[in-house]
């Protein structure tokens, strides 16, 4: 065993395999690589943070190097927008590739090569049946394939008909080159399968070179061969994709055999995080883009607020296994609570203000109080925040008729305001519709601080902003995008499963003057309305748009729920 890793005792299968295949010396030179292959056909979603964190993580942990291989063989869905955000994900997460960023079309070349050895050892052939007839001679999971008619073509004129379907002289899907297997295979990856199809589609890196296009189970493990990849770790849907993947890096002129393992991908309920859904999403304008703080992708995640510590500890937390299963929301909500309840500065904002007039308090007056940025931290920074006669407080923080278990403001009933004072309600002003707009209240001046100089105590306490000294922002309040735990299990269409209240725009939410020292990246907590961040697409429009990252646990909420009010 290598000193470098018998401190930390392997976790789960993956490392245990890799400590055995150390120990047995089935590594060369000792170094331990893997690779993390996106396609850049779309914005990389929550799933992918575990086998990113898995890949780098299990490099970093046994001091190997990870790559970064985009897996560029379907040119007409890859965009340079993707692979850009691709990298920044990564980046965002903490992990770095260095010099290790390859692309599959890097390699089609010797994909070439490679495929035109096989035609002259009578190991691939060119075959004209169409899409459907293919199909039919596949066979079925129960039932043997049948031999192509052109399977015995001779090598001649395979080579032949591949140089031309290399040269666009063959339109798309009249001919393909197929790999000579097993037809009476049991696993239908085996059965003969689709080595290169032609597409007259212009490639992101190679342009217009090439019109024929390399299969996934073709090239990737081809790659993975050429960098010296040790485990090649992919997901659980590839498991019946291995026998194709060690055939391909079996074929002579390979001189390095790597591994694949797989692994559960990550499932939460109420989320769809199938890219071509994801895309139809963006698409249909149901969200605002790839970026939307509704969207599982990370550049959803990372604008709603959501910390790459959080998303390390939430897969942490899951595991690695080889079973498939569903993670719950709550799960992810609850790690990203944990984490920034330690990191987020508190501040007093009113999502739904009412005004709070103190009779008694002087007119004019402004006091400041000093108010802890985080309460979590021992030797978190303060900062100040203005108190004067008239503020806001939230609508739902005064009852006019109180329900049993109800301790904020009503009339006669003294509250503390967070930070400044004991107050009691006197009065209401309502509008003509009968709606409170005002509500009177007296205050104890001797009560400075919160606390009173006869010790008499009180149960509730609101937060509050000044009128004259706080600031106008714009709140954006999301929630899950889908209603039901699993999106369109009933009606078989997931988007009968929007849920109409995941985007509730307040335009005008009162916050402390403090708030305009945000920036883009800084967590904070609206004091008992949740976690919010500054908005980074709105950020340098003259105006101030925070996100909800996630709610607070609300006990009185809570008690609402339960008592049914």
């Amino acid at each position: 065993m290598d000193e470098r890793v018998e401190a930390q005792a392997p976790s789960n299968f993956l490392e245990r395999i890799i400590e055995d295949d150390l120990a047995a010396g089935r590594v060369p030179n000792n170094m331990i690589v893997t690779r993390f292959p996106p396609e850049p056909n779309g914005y990389l979603h929550i799933g992918h943070i575990k086998s990113i964190c898995l890949n780098f993580g299990l490099a970093d942990k046994y001091q190997g190097r990870c790559h970064l291989r985009y897996d560029d063989t379907n040119p007409e869905k890859e965009e340079l927008e993707y692979i850009e955000s691709i990298k920044r994900d990564i980046q965002w997460l903490g992990f770095d590739w260095g010099e290790h960023e390859y692309y599959a079309s890097d390699y089609y070349d010797q994909l070439h090569q490679i495929a035109v050895r096989l035609i002259e050892e009578g190991l691939a052939f060119v075959d004209e049946l169409s899409a459907e007839e293919l199909k039919t001679y596949r066979g079925t999971l129960t039932e043997a394939g049948k031999d192509s008619p052109y399977r015995d073509r001779p090598i001649a004129e395979n080579l032949a008909l591949f140089e031309e379907m290399r040269q666009g002289r063959h339109p798309e899907g009249s001919m393909v080159l197929r790999a000579k297997i097993d037809m009476a295979s049991p696993n239908m990856n085996l059965r003969d399968p689709t080595l290169y199809r032609i597409k007259f589609a212009h490639h992101v890196r190679t342009g217009d070179k090439w019109c024929i296009y390399p299969m996934y189970d073709f090239t990737h493990p081809i790659s993975d061969a050429i960098e010296g990849i040790t485990h090649s770790i992919c997901t659980l849907e590839f498991e019946d994709h291995r026998p194709a993947y060690d055939w391909a890096t079996m074929i002579d002129g390979i001189d390095h055999a790597p591994r694949q393992y797989e692994f559960a991908r990550l499932n939460i309920n109420y989320m769809v995080m199938s890219k071509r859904r994801l895309l139809n999403l963006v698409k249909l304008g149901i969200v605002d883009g790839w970026d939307d703080p509704r969207m599982p992708t990370i550049s959803g995640i990372r604008r709603r607020g959501y910390s790459p510590e959080s998303m390390k500890d939430f897969v942490g937390r899951i595991g690695v296994a080889k079973s498939e299963s569903v993670v719950d929301y709550s799960l992810l909500e609850f790690c990203v609570r944990e984490d920034l309840n330690k990191r987020a500065k508190r501040l007093m904002v009113v999502l739904d203000p009412i005004k709070l007039i103190i009779d008694n308090y002087p007119e004019g007056k402004v006091e400041y109080f000093e108010a802890v940025d985080n309460p979590e931290d021992p030797e978190s920074p303060t900062h100040q925040v203005a108190f004067s006669r008239e503020l806001y407080i939230e609508a739902e923080d005064f009852s006019e008729h109180p329900p049993k278990g109800y301790h904020r403001l009503y009339i006669g009933n003294e509250v503390r305001l967070k930070y400044a004072y004991y107050v009691t309600p006197t009065s209401v002003e309502k509008d003509e519709t009968g709606a409170i707009i005002a509500v009177h209240c007296t205050y104890d001046p001797a009560s400075r601080g919160g606390t009173s100089e006869d010790g008499r105590r009180v149960r509730g306490t609101s937060h509050w902003v000044s009128v004259s000294e706080g600031v106008d922002i714009e709140a954006h309040l999301y929630d899950k995008l889908f209603a039901s735990e699993y999106p369109g299990e009933k009606t078989g269409n997931y988007l009968d499963d929007l849920n109409a209240d995941s985007h509730v725009v307040i335009p005008h939410a009162k916050a402390e003057a403090e708030i305009l020292k945000t920036q883009v990246g800084d967590y904070l907590q609206f004091i008992r309305n949740g976690y919010f961040c500054l908005d980074s697409k709105n950020a340098g429009e003259g105006k101030q748009v925070y996100n909800r990252t996630v709610t607070l646990r609300d006990s009185w909420a809570r008690m609402k729920q339960k008592m049914g009010i």
